[in-house]
């Protein structure tokens, strides 16, 4: 379990008024990063059944067919291709074999399209234990790496049946190096691959940094996955209002202190708290939240921080936590220079899951 830490004399929400995300520090041991590897709660029911194309979309249905086909796939005791020891476990484990075309999906599409509701849907029906397949964003991946060590999350992930890895993007030579080895060293395990990005797998990391220098490792990586283009529009916007605009300050604080297990915050303070808290343990920050308040809003001053508010963002609506705010409208929240630099996608997430939240966040205000 995670810790934290709170501002001096604070007592029960109820007695004391709403938290402080600055004031929490929470420490996460690596064993739950492992345990957390699971569709967030917003996924807990999603299933491919659940999943409604649009009748406008065919690549929508297509990609449902062959995610259930991929599934039926994943049967059996074992991972095709998975190394063998000898008489009663004992012995040299055998070279496994290298399985034969793409061992994973590619789930490449827009915002909002159903990417993750797949691939959840896809982690839901594999035929194996809660603990023998895992479920994370490609930054929650590379976190594990940071805390269990290289080798040893090789061993942790090569028993597993399936690896699912959501918002897989590569932002730096260093990323793609690691997971390009990481995938690599699974494949040859005989764990399936399945992964959603708004990128296509030969164009990761255009726009970031040398990709062309990078060539041979982003290759390796396409060589992993068939891809499934899912195209259509964002449906959090299909049919549903404009976000609601920005409250007042004294809205946002009256409504922080009559909402049990709501966090009230100064935005400029969580920005600069941010960069104290790694991004691995953003999801611990917002542990027992039932709304997030959030005074000031204004954009980001730089990269940097930005880039730690998209983890906040996607912690936030995994865990579906509504955020009501005063100041600048989420949609100007970053530059013009971002949003068409070489992180544009993911600026982009963050205003249409923060508008979302937003949304959510309506109801709580009283009339």
């Amino acid at each position: 379990m995670s810790s934290s830490t709170a501002a001096p004399g604070s007592g029960p929400l109820t007695e004391a008024g709403p938290l402080s995300l600055c004031a929490r520090e929470p420490h996460v041991p690596a064993d739950r990063l492992v345990a957390e590897m699971v569709p967030p709660p917003r996924f807990d029911a999603v299933r491919f059944a659940t999943y409604i194309p649009d009748p406008n979309q065919p690549s929508q249905t297509e990609a449902v067919g062959v995610l259930e086909g991929f599934t039926a796939g994943l049967g059996g005791a074992r991972a095709a291709g998975a190394g063998r020891r000898g008489f009663l476990g004992f012995g040299r484990a055998k070279a496994p074999k290298t399985p034969a075309g793409p061992r994973g999906v590619y789930l490449d599409g827009g915002y909002g399209v159903g990417k993750t509701h797949l691939l959840a849907s896809l982690w839901h029906a594999t035929p194996a234990e809660p603990s023998r397949k895992a479920f994370g964003t490609f930054v929650e991946l590379t976190n594990l790496v940071g805390a269990l060590g290289f080798q040893q999350t090789v061993q942790t992930l090569s028993g597993h049946r399936l690896l699912c890895i959501d918002e897989f993007e590569l932002d730096d030579p260093g990323d793609t190096v690691l997971v390009s080895t990481l995938l690599g060293k699974l494949v040859e395990a005989g764990v399936a691959l399945a992964a959603t990005s708004n990128t296509l797998p030969g164009k990761l990391g255009e726009g970031r940094f040398a990709a062309a220098d990078f060539l041979r490792e982003i290759q390796g990586l396409s060589a992993h996955f068939r891809a499934l283009r899912i195209d259509g529009e964002d449906y959090r916007h299909r049919g549903l209002p404009e976000a609601p605009p920005p409250f007042t300050d004294e809205e946002v604080t009256k409504t922080a202190y009559a909402t049990p297990g709501a966090s009230l915050d100064d935005f400029p303070q969580l920005l600069e708290h941010l960069a104290k808290v790694h991004p691995s343990r953003y999801g611990a920050l917002t542990d027992g939240l039932k709304a997030v308040c959030l005074t000031d809003v204004r954009p980001v001053p730089d990269q940097s921080t930005a880039l730690r508010l998209v983890v906040l963002a996607d912690r936030l609506y995994d865990r579906e936590v509504p955020v009501l705010a005063s100041g600048r409208p989420f949609d100007e929240l970053f530059s013009e220079e971002m949003l068409k630099g070489g992180y544009r996608k993911k600026y982009f997430r963050a205003i249409s899951r923060l508008t979302a939240l937003a949304r959510d966040a309506k109801g709580l205000v009283a009339s």
